[in-house]
């Protein structure tokens, strides 16, 4: 585990650059992001709880919103009609992320249980209760884009 110094270094060197990468990739590897809301409510109230929270705090809150969202694109994606290979290279970049915040942190940190609930209800509300459509997948899109935005304002609060 590096230290949690160490991790703010890592952080202001090379999230943004790789943030930025996955974030394109989102746009190129569909058309229009959807007007559509979903029917979950984005968690602003965490977002804003964790902006005042300790540096350990929010780097645990960027790893478990990263893995919450690696784990919703692994489910049944038969309808997305997306471009394949900016869909794979954004999943790879948003691994590596994973990766370097996990090397951060104790295994011992508790994530956030709003937070995973949030991604249950997204789950369950959009992908599952939409059948796994075209659609539901670009509303995952839209959610994951607006979280992907909000977790590089955290990063940059952190320097």
């Amino acid at each position: 585990m590096q230290s949690v110094c160490h991790c703010c270094d890592w952080i202001r060197h090379h999230y943004g650059h790789l943030s930025s990468e996955y974030l394109s990739l989102l746009d190129q590897m569909g058309g229009d992001i959807t007007k559509q809301d979903a029917p979950v409510f984005f968690p602003t109230s965490l977002y804003r709880h964790i902006d005042d929270a300790e540096v350990e705090d929010k780097v645990r809150f960027l790893k478990e919103t990263i893995y919450q969202i690696t784990k919703l694109f692994d489910g049944n994606m038969k309808s997305v009609t997306w471009d394949k290979k900016n869909l794979d290279d954004f999943l790879n970049i948003l691994e590596r992320q994973l990766e370097n915040l996990n090397s951060c942190l104790s295994p011992a940190m508790k994530p956030e249980r709003r937070l995973k609930r949030y991604f249950k209800k997204l789950n369950k509300n959009v992908l599952r209760k939409m059948n796994y459509s075209a659609q539901a997948w670009e509303l995952i899109r839209k959610e994951t884009k607006r979280h992907l935005q909000r977790l590089d304002i955290l990063a940059a609060q952190m320097y």
